[in-house]
């Protein structure tokens, strides 16, 4: 069930984190083809500028406020979402080969997914 206990315990883990975020798999596996799982990110937390080259990944905002930047390969910001549901805006789609990053306002739960199995970023898909 994700409900208000799931997400409170993992943004107790966040809070614990030095990376001010923490994620919940519920697919079974790293090597699972369909990857989703909820990521609680606190204010603070910093994401670098990545993109994913094999997938396209998907947000839907739970909780919080937060928004989603897109930038171009020369690193030019070019696109914002703010995501906030209060305000009706729940979730945003990154296609595969996007530079993107959050910057979180309030306290976030998003539910994320994306195409496995899990690849790790490596350095090229890192705008410095």
């Amino acid at each position: 069930m994700i409900d208000n206990r799931l997400l409170d315990g993992i943004a107790a883990r966040a809070e614990a984190s030095p990376r001010r975020r923490m994620n919940f798999n519920i697919h079974e596996s790293p090597d699972s083809p369909c990857q989703r799982l909820i990521n609680v990110l606190l204010p603070g937390t910093v994401i670098p500028v990545h993109r994913h080259r094999h997938t396209a990944e998907t947000y839907v905002l739970l909780r919080g406020r937060m928004t989603v930047v897109f930038y171009s390969d020369t690193g030019a910001e070019t696109a914002r979402f703010p995501l906030d549901p209060a305000s009706g805006n729940y979730g945003v789609n990154i296609p595969a080969g996007q530079w993107h990053t959050v910057e979180v306002t309030e306290p976030s739960a998003i539910f994320e997914v994306k195409e496995g199995p899990y690849t790790p970023i490596g350095p090229e898909d890192m705008l410095p």
